[in-house]
């Protein structure tokens, strides 16, 4: 989670803020399954489909995080994007470092669980290519786009932290969910009800992050939520959307493809719960307060771009 340090009085600020193309190069094989005992399963499926040059740079991203924190804190420091005295180079570099371990090891985390579960979904819904396009576009130029945002809301602190990253991750989960589920259960699934999902998952944040209450600012909350939750539902009614509860037959075709169904669940799952933990309701602690703008930015920006690709089928798998 990007985190920023405010020079106010010496007091600290917690910023907690925040693909790849395959492009042909290095090793494109597929990762080899054990065909005599698992042909045709979902192990097999996965490994067949992913490529070992797509896992090292999955990798890489954790790698370069931890060694980045093995520097000595006053060079780390020194990456930092401090908003009074912005520079261009700690505009990327500050998405990078970490000044805690607490701080790095929740970053590892979510990004172990956002990119792992969204690569396994792209590989079984066919949509690999996307998602290293997303990742490439969210690790080399998101950091100085949310840098430059970040701008907007003037103060004497520095932001640094991996988290902005992570939410553009969420951002693309709903998409990659849904070329799962059009791939493995529902071959007729139009992309147009996507944005009402998106709107629902804003009202989703905005319950997380805003006071809640009938009285004051907590008014807020309450409201936006609902905004989100009317908007949702009235894009799904426009876009022919049919809303009913599950289905039997559509829960038996899930629970029945072990494996393939757990995946979905588990999908589903995170975007529902990461941002609990990516949108606290108090974001504030002992000198500290957690960057609820930039982990906004993070997610409605890798959601919008990423759906007009999509929409546009502008990435050719």
């Amino acid at each position: 989670m990007t985190r920023s340090l405010s020079d106010d009085a010496g007091a600290a600020t917690d910023d907690r803020s925040g693909g790849v193309d395959d492009g042909g190069a290095g090793d494109d094989r597929p990762m080899q399954a054990d065909t005599a005992t698992d042909t045709g399963g979902f192990r097999h499926d996965l490994l067949v489909g992913a490529r070992v040059v797509d896992v090292a740079v999955l990798c890489a991203v954790p790698a370069v995080l931890v060694a980045v924190f093995t520097l000595p804190a006053e060079v780390r420091r020194s990456f930092a994007f401090a908003y009074t005295d912005p520079t261009l180079p700690t505009a990327f570099t500050a998405h990078y470092v970490h000044l805690r371990a607490t701080h790095l090891a929740g970053n590892l985390v979510g990004y172990g669980l956002l990119a792992g579960v969204g690569y396994a979904l792209a590989v079984l819904g066919d949509r690999r290519r996307f998602f290293l396009t997303a990742l490439a576009t969210f690790l080399l130029a998101f950091p100085f786009v949310l840098s430059a945002l970040n701008l907007a809301v003037p103060r004497n602190a520095i932001g640094f932290g991996f988290s902005g990253i992570n939410m553009a991750l969420l951002g693309l989960l709903p998409l990659l969910l849904w070329g799962y589920a059009r791939e493995r259960f529902a071959s007729d699934a139009s992309v147009r009800p996507l944005p009402a999902a998106f709107f629902l998952l804003v009202g989703w944040i905005a319950l997380l992050a805003l006071p809640v209450s009938t009285t004051g600012v907590g008014i807020a909350g309450l409201a936006t939520a609902a905004a989100g939750l009317a908007v949702g539902v009235v894009y799904a009614l426009s876009a022919g959307v049919e809303l009913r509860l599950p289905t039997r037959d559509l829960l038996r075709t899930v629970t029945s493809r072990p494996g393939y169904g757990d995946l979905f669940v588990a999908g589903g799952v995170l975007l529902v719960g990461y941002p609990i933990v990516g949108f606290p309701a108090d974001p504030t602690g002992t000198g500290r307060v957690v960057n609820l703008y930039v982990h906004l930015l993070g997610f409605c920006l890798a959601f919008i771009g990423a759906f007009v690709l999509l929409a546009g089928d502008v990435v050719d798998e």
